[in-house]
């Protein structure tokens, strides 16, 4: 995953914890630095992309309760980011930059943070298939599910 696609989990997950807050809904024990860490890649994302419609889009679908911002809304979002990092060096070290101190202020609230179609695990995990089972990977639309050891870039074995 790149860092725009995190950075716009990120602003994702800022406007349903900000949707929450309004809502009263907030947790008690939410982390501040973490919370300040989120404010913070949302901030750049939103003042490199001003009133995108997408970007509203995005927040609008947290405000409404959505887990995951649609499909089409994220890819959308992605784009205009990552098209601005391409375009700016200093927009992608920035983003980068904020989206590094959400990752740090999560690891030390000891906690764990998924991006879109991610699992989030803090802790020991073990995962077991049996039977032709499908226990951890990654099945994509396009190219269907592919099993088996991954090869490592620049190598013809795993």
């Amino acid at each position: 995953m790149t860092g725009v696609e995190v950075a716009i989990g990120y602003v994702f997950a800022w406007a349903v914890r900000k949707a929450r807050r309004v809502a009263g809904r907030a947790d008690a024990d939410v982390d501040l630095a973490l919370n300040g860490a989120m404010d913070r890649v949302h901030g750049v994302v939103a003042r490199r992309l001003g009133n995108d419609p997408e970007l509203e889009r995005l927040e609008a679908e947290a405000a409404a309760g959505q887990d995951e911002p649609s499909a089409l809304t994220r890819q959308r979002v992605e784009a205009a980011a990552a098209r601005e990092a391409e375009q700016d060096a200093d927009f992608a070290k920035e983003l980068e930059a904020a989206v590094s101190a959400v990752q740090k202020a999560d690891r030390a609230a000891g906690g764990a943070l998924a991006g879109a179609y991610g699992l989030a695990v803090s802790g020991d995990l073990s995962v077991k298939a049996e039977g032709g089972s499908f226990a951890a990977g990654v099945a994509n639309i396009r190219d269907g599910v592919r099993l088996g050891n991954p090869q490592q870039p620049g190598t013809d074995r795993p």
